[in-house]
Formats: C-alpha cells, sequence, structure tokens
C-alpha cells in the first residue's frame, strides 16, 4: 500500500505561523490589558476605600478628645463638691450647715457625661463592596482593630458604665435639693462619688480608646490634630 503525503509549501506554514502568533499575540495582550484595568481598578478602590475609612477614623478621634475636654470640665465642679463636703463631715460641721453649702452648689450635683457616636459607614460600605479585600493587608488590619475598638467602646458605655451608680437614688436626692429640702450628708456625698466614680470610668475609657486609634491607625494622627 502506498501513502503519499500531501506536500505544504513553505510558504503556507510561514503564512499560518504568522496569523497563528498573531492571535495569540492578541488574545495575550487583551488578557493582560484586562488585568490591567482591573489591577488599576482595584487599587483605586481600595486608595478611595482608604481614605474613607482614615477619615471616619480622623473624626472619630476628634470626637474623643473633644468629649474628653468637655467631660473634664463637667468633671471639675463635682470634685470641688466632693472636697467641700468631704471637708464639712471630717470637721464635724453640723448637718444643717452642710445643706446649706450643698444648696449652695446644688448645679454641681449633676452626671452629664459627653460620649461620641461613632460612625462606621466607610468601613460598612467597603466590607460590602469588597474594596477592603484590596486594601494592604497590614492596613485592613489596622482598619480593623481600630473599628473593633469603637464597637466595644460604644458597648461598654450602652451596657456597663453605669453599673455602679445608683440612679433612682441620685434622682431622689436631686429631686429632694432642687426643692430646698434637706438631705443626710454622708448619703449625699455617697451618691456624689458613684457619680465620680462614673464620669472617671468614663475618662479612663475615652483615654484609653484614644491611644489605641492612634496606634492602630497612626496616619490619623497628625491630621487630625492640624
Amino acid at each position: 500500500m502506498h501513502i503519499e503525503i500531501p506536500k505544504v509549501s513553505t510558504h503556507s506554514f510561514k503564512e499560518f505561523a504568522k496569523h497563528y502568533l498573531m492571535i495569540v499575540l492578541s488574545i495575550l495582550t487583551a488578557l493582560g490589558l484586562e488585568a490591567w484595568i482591573e489591577h488599576t481598578h482595584h487599587e483605586h478602590a481600595a486608595a478611595s476605600a482608604s481614605a474613607q475609612i482614615e477619615n471616619e477614623l480622623r473624626g472619630a478621634l476628634a470626637d474623643v478628645r473633644s468629649s474628653l475636654k468637655t467631660n473634664e470640665e463637667r468633671f471639675q465642679p463635682m470634685r470641688d463638691l466632693d472636697a467641700a463636703i468631704t471637708k464639712d463631715i471630717r470637721e464635724g460641721v453640723p448637718a444643717a450647715t452642710i445643706n446649706q453649702h450643698i444648696q449652695a452648689r446644688k448645679d454641681d450635683f449633676g452626671l452629664s457625661l459627653n460620649w461620641p457616636v461613632f460612625a462606621s459607614q466607610a468601613w460598612d460600605v467597603s466590607v460590602a463592596n469588597q474594596s477592603a479585600s484590596w486594601v494592604d493587608a497590614a492596613k485592613l488590619r489596622q482598619y480593623s482593630a481600630a473599628y473593633a475598638e469603637l464597637r466595644d467602646a460604644a458597648s461598654w458605655m450602652t451596657h456597663d458604665s453605669t453599673i455602679t451608680l445608683d440612679a433612682p437614688h441620685m434622682s431622689t436626692l436631686r429631686t429632694r435639693v432642687t426643692l430646698g429640702m434637706e438631705v443626710d450628708p454622708v448619703e449625699y456625698l455617697v451618691v456624689l462619688r458613684q457619680m465620680i466614680n462614673v464620669t472617671t470610668q468614663t475618662q479612663s475609657h475615652l483615654r484609653q480608646l484614644e491611644a489605641h486609634l492612634v496606634k492602630s491607625v497612626p496616619a490619623i494622627v497628625g491630621k487630625a490634630q492640624s
């Protein structure tokens, strides 16, 4: 049996190879361009997400510092009142006289704390649209830690901040003092110190939160102070 192999001209083979290479190069170029476009899109999305997140955290840091300052200003009159009533009791000043001192400073007997409301929209959006996944891993850990601190602080304020405060008793004493009625000085001092303790703990938590934000995201510090 005789089989004759078809002859293919060198010219035809070269033409085929040229067209084949052109097709392969076109496909590779298209794939490379698509990958570059996608990478660029991810970079822009990550940069935008980082900018919005850092701006949000910068706002949180500024609010924390503002609350610390405001609370300290409101806190001082309570401490001064505590010192004055403590001194009266230790020196054996009559209850009637101490009540006169209490009446003279009745506006200082009040718990008014400033606590920031922390926004998390930028973080939530970056997670929802997956732009957070394109952020540098080290930065992403910093952001995640910062928002975790904000959530923990907000949870403490909501659930545990006034756990040591006898709020009904405080309200009763405030009412009696407002009406010009006498109160037991020691009883009054006990509730006053509960209020001071709540304020002290609140300030402590705010300072811890400030330190954690500064440590978690150092990039927000300079702009928050400017």
